[in-house]
Order: C-alpha cells, then sequence, then structure tokens
C-alpha cells in the first residue's frame, strides 16, 4: 500500500514531484520496499522517465532513487535495473559533478550483482565510457571510475571478457599516472587503480602491456618515494596505497620478461623503511613486503648481495619470530641468498645466524621447519665448517626432534648425517635433501 502510495505521488506529475521523489528515495533504502517497487507494475518506467527528464533537479532525484536500488544485493532488483544502464552511460559526460558521481556508483553497484547487467554494459561500450571518465580532472570522478573498474576486474568472466578489452584501451596507462601521483594529487583515487593493477596482474596472464608501458620502474619509484615520505608526515591510510602497489611490483617481477627490471637497490631499503613503519599497527604489511623481497632476490645475485651489503640482514632476521608466514618469507629469502654459493653462505654465517635458527626448529610450524631445513642444508654445504658449529650450539639435538615427522624426517636424516660426518669427508647428502619448491 505504502509503496503503491509512493509511487503513484510521484507518477502523479503534481508541482510536489520533487518531494515525493525525495520521499521515495528514503523509503528505497528499505530491502523490503525496494523488491515491492520494482514488482509494481510501471514503477521503474516511471522511474526511468524522470531520469531521463529535460528537468534537471528532478532528473538528480530521480538518479538517487536508482542509487538507492542498487545497493540491493537480491539479483531481481538489480535486472530490473537494466533498462536504465545505457543512460547511466550516457549521462557519464554529465552536467554536474554529484550527478556523474551518482550514474557512477549505481554502475559500480549494479555490476557487483549481475552478470546480466555486465553482460549488458560491455556490447554498451562501459570500457570506452570509462577511458574517456578517467581523464577528468575531478578526484570525485576520478575515485567513482575506480569503484566501477574494480567491480568489473573482479567478475568471474573477467579474465577472458573484461580485461583484455581493458588492455585495449587507454586504461592502463592513466591508472599507472594515477596511481603513482597519488601522494600529490589524490589517494583515494590512487587507492582503486592500485587494486585495479592488482586484480589485472593477478588474473592475466602475461602483463606485457603493463611491462611495456614501464610499470616496474614506475611503481619502483613509487615506492621510493613512500619510503621516504613515511618518517615525516605518512598521509592517513597510506597502507591502503601500499598494500596493492607492493603486491602489484611482486607478481610483475614474478613474471617471464620483467628480468631485471626491479633491480634497485634503494627498494631494498625503502622496503624495510616500510616494514619498520607498519610492523605494529598493520602487520598484514610486513608479509607484503617479505614476498616482494623474496621475488626480488630469487636467483638475483646482485640484489642477495645488496642486501648483505647494505647491511639489512640483522633487520630480515629480526622478523624471523614476527609471525608464522613472516618466518617462512625470512627463510626463504635467506635461502635465496644461501644458494649463490660459498662467498655469500660466509657473509651469512657472519651475523649469528644459527643461534638465531635453532628457536624456529622448535616452532610447531612443518611450512617454517621444512624451509629453516633447506637453509640449513645449503649452508653445510657450501661451509661444512658450519654444520660443526651448528652442533656446538646444540643443533644435533634440534634436528633429532624431526626424525619423526613424516614429512621432515629424510631432510632431518640428511641433515644429521652431515652434522656427523667427519669434516673432509664427501658430502652424499646432496641426492637425498629434495630442494622446495
Amino acid at each position: 500500500g505504502q509503496v503503491l502510495e509512493l509511487l503513484r505521488g510521484v507518477q502523479r506529475g503534481s508541482e510536489d514531484r520533487k518531494r515525493s521523489l525525495g520521499r521515495l528515495r528514503w523509503a528505497l533504502q528499505n530491502e523490503e520496499t525496494q523488491q515491492k517497487f520494482v514488482r509494481l507494475d510501471g514503477s521503474m518506467r516511471t522511474l526511468t522517465g524522470l531520469f531521463t527528464s529535460s528537468l534537471a533537479d528532478l532528473q538528480l532525484e530521480a538518479a538517487r532513487c536508482l542509487h538507492e536500488l542498487s545497493h540491493s544485493s537480491v539479483p531481481a532488483v538489480a535486472e530490473a535495473c537494466l533498462p536504465v544502464t545505457s543512460y547511466l552511460l550516457t549521462y557519464l559526460s554529465g552536467h554536474s559533478l554529484e550527478f556523474t558521481e551518482l550514474c557512477l556508483y549505481t554502475l559500480g553497484n549494479l555490476v557487483v550483482e549481475s552478470e546480466a547487467v555486465r553482460k549488458q554494459l560491455l556490447p554498451q561500450g562501459i570500457i570506452p565510457v570509462l577511458a574517456s571518465c578517467i581523464q577528468s580532472p575531478h578526484e570525485a570522478v576520478l575515485e567513482g571510475v575506480g569503484y566501477v573498474l574494480s567491480q568489473l576486474l573482479q567478475a568471474k568472466e573477467a579474465p577472458t571478457e573484461i580485461i583484455p578489452l581493458v588492455l585495449d584501451s587507454v586504461l592502463p596507462q592513466h591508472m599507472l599516472r594515477l596511481v603513482c601521483s597519488g601522494l600529490k594529487s589524490g589517494m583515494g583515487a590512487a587507492v582503486e587503480f592500485a587494486w585495479c593493477l592488482h586484480y589485472i596482474i593477478c588474473r592475466h596472464e602475461a602483463n606485457t602491456v603493463l611491462l611495456e608501458l614501464g610499470a616496474v620502474p614506475a611503481l619502483t619509484s613509487l615506492l621510493l618515494d613512500l619510503a621516504s615520505e613515511i618518517p615525516q608526515d605518512a598521509p592517513e591510510g597510506l597502507e591502503l596505497l601500499v598494500c596493492p602497489v607492493l603486491r602489484c611490483l611482486s607478481n610483475l617481477l614474478a613474471e617471464t620478461g620483467s628480468q631485471g627490471q626491479g633491480r634497485d637497490g634503494r627498494l631494498l631499503i625503502a622496503l624495510f623503511l616500510i616494514l619498520q613503519c607498519f610492523l605494529q599497527q598493520h602487520p598484514f604489511l610486513v608479509h607484503e613486503c617479505l614476498w616482494l623481497l623474496n621475488n626480488l632476490t630469487a636467483d638475483d645475485p646482485f640484489l642477495c648481495s645488496a642486501l648483505l651489503s647494505l647491511e639489512l640482514l640483522p633487520a630480515l632476521l629480526q622478523l624471523l619470530t614476527c609471525s608464522q608466514m613472516a618466518s617462512v618469507l625470512v627463510l626463504t629469502v635467506l635461502c635465496n641468498i644461501a644458494e649463490q654459493g660459498p662467498l655469500q653462505c660466509q657473509r651469512l654465517l657472519r651475523q649469528p645466524l644459527l643461534p638465531r635458527l635453532l628457536p624456529v626448529l622448535a616452532l610447531p610450524n612443518p611450512e617454517a621447519v621444512g624451509q629453516c631445513l633447506e637453509l640449513l642444508h645449503l649452508l653445510f654445504l657450501h661451509c661444512p665448517e658450519a654444520a660443526a658449529d651448528f652442533t656446538r650450539h646444540g643443533g644435533h639435538q634440534a634436528l633429532e626432534q624431526h626424525q619423526s615427522t613424516p614429512e621432515l624426517q629424510e631432510r632431518a636424516q640428511a641433515l644429521l648425517d652431515m652434522v656427523t660426518q667427519p669434516p673432509g669427508a664427501p658430502s652424499a647428502c646432496q641426492a637425498t635433501v629434495p630442494a622446495l619448491s
């Protein structure tokens, strides 16, 4: 009854139609009312008519009603809005900022809830329209574009149907530009577009487009800027930008074709500055930083050596007990260094590394223990004197406790054999220790 009454008030066309629309908007904040409204005959036709009217104030009020409807998590409500999508796109080159913003967020909300809406928007040209909106000078519009894009890029059909269209447009270069100017212009838009880039990179096979646009050096230099800002006046919510930027860089460096692109010793320092800054308040960023550190040092003699020369090892070892995941990642980075051979192993052993590894072997975390055994194997292999040193620290007992753990016993036994071997005896353990992938 009440919903019908509201609809009639809007249909009547009296001079207080704007007031009726205002009342309808308040009512549409309720899930149940939304569903009743879209089921009423002629309701969406009436709303569409007002949304496309030539009276700017009625148009804006109708846009607010559509925005309320777009918040519904019921697909039927989103699908009732299908007739409006082409108008929403047309109006993105709209007359008022508030109107453009409302249209963007309405589209973004509809995209989340309904595959039917997404399927309709692609042929209607949503990607070219967003590509033109992303060149707007208005922060509010840019943030809205980022919101719509991030919803589209998370859709299940994104890898096949949406990402290729985005990569074929001017969107990537503008996204990268806006992410990298986030500190100077607008943080909100930069955060949205950083996540957009992340969704593309982690769901797309070869990111040649982004690599050719210079994404690796651009994001590297952004992290250097961020790290230099941190101690003085880190803007509120900086961690929200740092997280996707670290992920983008990590995943790009893991790709073939990006070799040598992240080779900047300053990036290692920047990562440790970011680590120190966020360790207490946002510990989740520790994992992101370590993940990137691992991808930087994997098979890279230059950065492995730089990490030691820049005396970052003590700071790295402090993170050994930070969390289960952190300990695994720290040990993986140490393995990357130890894999470089005798010289780097000797440099590692100049730090009190072996005593730090004993508590790790006592952790109830098979993955960390496994990675620790892998590190010990590399150290003993390249510096046999380390095995005797390890025994002096009580390493024998630490290894013995893993002889009964099925997934670790083989490696623990191989290390015990190395530890108990007389010096100078040939090492036969290389074949028996499976390398961790």
